[in-house]
């Protein structure tokens, strides 16, 4: 028995035949709209010279940061509570394991909708003590009807450069034999991309008196590119 050879697992490619001729073409799409989200990260630090007073005010200041949040009802789509700790910070000198103070925090991420209030939100959570925001991360939603027209477009694309080559021969489309997504075929297990890193980082000191005015936060212009793979069988042409 003839051991099988590393190409046995590819796919055999529809080659095409002269009483029914192939065009393989690639079909792309690239737009360019505004975001429908915008993702905030919100770090709540609280320090203390034992450890229940460090959590009593890491309780109390994560609790205003989420009241904060929700007061701005529909504007905030998401708010996730992430990672906590508490961490002992030992004295530099001296024998023994001596606590010189417990260091706490909290993070949390909203994601919010509304773009008009995502400047005075941030601007109110940076005001607070040891408060720090970072972001925000522009993005669109999984299911944004611009993936869909993105996948539109390159299709159409497709279908436009295979009558292209086909009447550059002087005959016409058939029919469709086959339609895939770029690397669909064979194509190892995709893992989600890393989260692309915030535009910027506020750090919150004592807070003043008088309110800062709210920040003025441009949203980022989201890339959607779309691609595929599109086969045809084309009435054989008279060369």
């Amino acid at each position: 028995m003839t051991a099988p050879t590393a190409d046995a697992s590819q796919p055999a490619v529809p080659y095409g035949t002269p009483d029914a001729p192939r065009i393989a073409v690639r079909g792309e799409a690239r737009l360019e709209v505004d975001p429908e989200i915008a993702r905030i990260g919100i770090t709540v630090a609280a320090r203390g010279r034992d450890r229940r007073s460090a959590l009593d005010d890491l309780t109390r200041r994560n609790a205003g940061v989420l009241d904060l949040v929700k007061s701005y009802g529909d504007a905030v789509e998401r708010l996730e509570t992430g990672a906590f700790s508490i961490t002992p910070e030992l004295t530099k000198h001296g024998r023994g394991e001596r606590v010189r103070t417990y260091h706490g925090s909290v993070h949390v991420t909203a994601e919010v909708t509304d773009f008009t209030a995502l400047g005075e939100l941030t601007t109110r959570l940076a005001d607070l003590d040891l408060t720090r925001v970072d972001g925000p991360w522009w993005a669109l939603r999984p299911d944004s009807p611009a993936h869909r027209e993105a996948r539109k477009k390159a299709v159409t694309e497709a279908v436009q450069r295979a009558r292209e080559y086909a009447e550059a021969l002087g005959t016409t489309l058939a029919a469709l034999v086959e339609l895939a997504d770029i690397g669909a075929e064979n194509s190892p297990p995709a893992y989600p991309q890393a989260p692309g890193r915030m535009r910027s980082a506020v750090f919150a000191g004592a807070a003043e008196s008088t309110p800062a005015a709210p920040l003025d936060l441009e949203p980022q212009r989201q890339h959607v590119h779309a691609q595929i793979n599109a086969r045809f069988t084309m009435v054989p042409p008279r060369l």
